[in-house]
């Protein structure tokens, strides 16, 4: 995770610091900080306090908790400005309810269209999702899972369901951050292998089953637990 740049420093560089490549650092930043909970559900994000802390203008942070805005992880309330989204139970059943429908109909073509290039690079992420989870790097496993089940909707050949699903993974992960178990995603560690070998044998149908048990066991493992909202030391959260 890129340093924040602080104090005086920070200030001097005012709009210098707000390039296309820092922006990317500071969303990366601040996503992370969510998923690891050092930023807590409902806490409140000033544009004011993390311009300071990152060294860039208001304008800029605006930007950046405008596209958290559209990936679910921060709400913007008028009058109160963004905070940290607070997934709610219901918000949850219903985010699965959709993978559920969306994730499993999709199998079948998945399996069609599976190439060895494509099992490889699954394999990959899963093997460094499951390094993340024995290192205790939840944050990188959350991603790394999301992005394995972006990468299967997108064998299925359908843009528009594959970036649907990129969407509903999006938001799987702050839900896995806020009501999950650290160092384990709510699934056995090769059920992700199990998925590319099926796919693999052309089985998209038991593919499909599979997914669905994957999934509602995912569902199952949530622990929902009220935490208290309040205003974050910012400075403390994205120190070195």
């Amino acid at each position: 995770m890129a340093a924040p740049r602080r104090g005086a420093a920070a200030r001097g560089q005012g709009k210098a610091g707000d390039g296309a490549e820092r922006h990317e650092a500071i969303h990366r930043a601040i996503s992370e900080a969510i998923i690891e909970q050092r930023l807590k559900p409902g806490a409140r994000l000033r544009e004011d306090a993390l311009a300071e802390v990152f060294g860039v203008s208001r304008t800029g942070i605006r930007k950046i908790l405008q596209r958290l805005a559209l990936e679910r992880m921060v709400t913007l309330t008028p009058r109160r400005g963004a905070s940290v989204t607070r997934p709610s139970v219901e918000e949850a059943r219903e985010v699965f309810a959709a993978r559920q429908l969306v994730e499993c109909g999709l199998m079948p073509c998945a399996a069609a269209n599976i190439s060895p290039a494509d099992a490889s690079a699954l394999r990959d992420l899963a093997r460094r999702e499951h390094e993340a989870l024995r290192a205790g790097k939840q944050s990188a496993a959350i991603k790394l899972s999301a992005l394995f089940h972006e990468r299967l909707a997108q064998l299925a050949g359908n843009a528009t369901l594959a970036e649907f699903v990129a969407g509903l993974c999006s938001r799987s992960s702050l839900i896995l951050a806020v009501y999950g178990n650290p160092g384990h995603l709510g699934c056995e560690s090769h059920d992700h292998s199990e998925l590319i070998r099926l796919l693999e044998e052309g089985s998209g149908e038991r593919a499909a089953l599979f997914m669905s048990r994957h999934l509602k066991a995912i569902e199952a493992s949530l622990s929902v637990v009220e935490e208290p909202s309040g205003a974050p030391d910012l400075q403390r959260i994205f120190s070195e």
